[in-house]
């Protein structure tokens, strides 16, 4: 099992998932707000599926989609990392940087900060040469924070394959964050 990987901030804690997670991030989940860019509301059974998708990513690799929570308060926040992409999208083989925040804590820094710590991992730790990132076109707050991060946009706008074609979410964005322009940053 490879060593596992938890960064954190001044602010943050970045790590593994744990039970006690779980009512907390299906409640984000089930969050109309937070879930706008997303096709529908997750139930329960797949917010908890999604933690325990996270948390083998974690086990397998060391690294992933972790749990993020306010260092101060132990608060549950929602997740930030990096993560290895499904192998159906057009830019596969790659690893992807991502976020999702309850609510209440978005406008903080939180999301950026976590995910400067998690390029740092990316690219100080595991010796990446690229990350990615994606999005549907509508969703600008996740832009503004890959466009913060250094990230530039890609040409490729490309049909989300798990998105049903009728549903105007499907389109996404590209973005890309090469170690060469992280160091820049």
């Amino acid at each position: 099992m490879p060593e596992l990987i938890q960064p954190s901030t001044e602010r943050l804690q970045l790590r593994q998932w744990c039970e006690e997670d779980k009512p907390a991030f299906a409640a984000m989940n089930a969050d109309p707000s937070v879930m706008e860019f997303f096709p529908a509301l997750l139930t329960r059974e797949e917010s908890d599926a999604g933690v325990e998708r996270s948390r083998t990513h974690i086990d397998n690799y060391g690294w992933g989609f972790w749990a993020l929570e306010l260092r101060e308060t132990g608060e549950f926040l929602g997740f930030v990392g990096i993560k290895n992409v499904t192998d159906d999208l057009p830019f596969a083989p790659a690893v992807e940087i991502g976020w999702r925040l309850a609510h209440p804590f978005w406008g903080k820094g939180y999301a950026s900060e976590a995910a400067r710590a998690s390029l740092q991992v990316a690219f100080g730790t595991l010796q990446l040469t690229e990350v990615v990132s994606y999005t549907p076109l509508q969703n600008i707050r996740s832009q503004r924070v890959m466009e913060r991060l250094g990230m530039q946009r890609d040409a490729l706008v490309f049909e989300h394959p798990s998105i049903p074609n009728e549903n105007p979410l499907q389109r996404h964005c590209l973005y890309r964050l090469s170690a060469d322009n992280w160091k820049k940053v």
